[in-house]
């Protein structure tokens, strides 16, 4: 069974993923462009496309012909935890030969699910955390900060919000 994330990991998620609508005019859901430009909707369910994230104002229509009709917060709330137990998953790999607390597991979690696994796999973060370290790896959250190289105030309140969750 997978670790799952705990109730202040799924709340700090959501809080940051926030519940955009990409079509106010409808009674549902519908897709959005992030900052920085992969279609997402829901609390942040990135869309893809061909095995790739469908970016750009070009892609409009697909994305909403991938989601006809948008989704309902009940159903944006089923995405959210299958794609947070996807994280998970992840993240109880990643830790497999540490211990970790279950508030510092949801902050992983967190981190991992706005960045992608496979950054927090390669990061100074990790490597800290594993060497034992959580004092120096919580210190890392703050360099996480950018998007498309642009310093993100929305990102320094996340990380912080992760830090903090980490070390409580």
């Amino acid at each position: 069974m997978i670790r799952p994330i705990n109730k202040r990991g799924v709340e700090l998620v959501k809080s940051f993923e926030g519940l955009e609508d990409g079509d106010p005019t409808t009674v549902n859901l519908d897709p959005y462009m992030d900052p920085v430009g992969i279609w997402t909707i829901g609390w942040g369910h990135a869309i893809r496309y061909n095995g790739k994230f469908l970016r750009g104002k070009e892609n409009r229509m697909l994305a909403r012909s991938l989601y006809p009709g948008g989704l309902t917060t009940f159903q944006a709330e089923d995405l959210l935890r299958a794609d947070l137990l996807d994280t998970c998953r992840d993240v109880e790999h990643m830790t497999r030969t540490i211990s970790v607390t279950d508030n510092q597991f949801a902050a992983l979690v967190s981190f991992a699910f706005n960045c992608g696994s496979t950054d927090l796999k390669n990061s100074t973060l990790m490597r800290r955390l594993l060497a034992g370290s959580v004092q120096a790896a919580s210190e890392q959250f703050a360099r996480w900060n950018k998007a498309g190289g642009k310093v993100l105030n929305g990102l320094t309140r996340r990380r912080e919000a992760e830090r903090v969750l980490f070390l409580s």
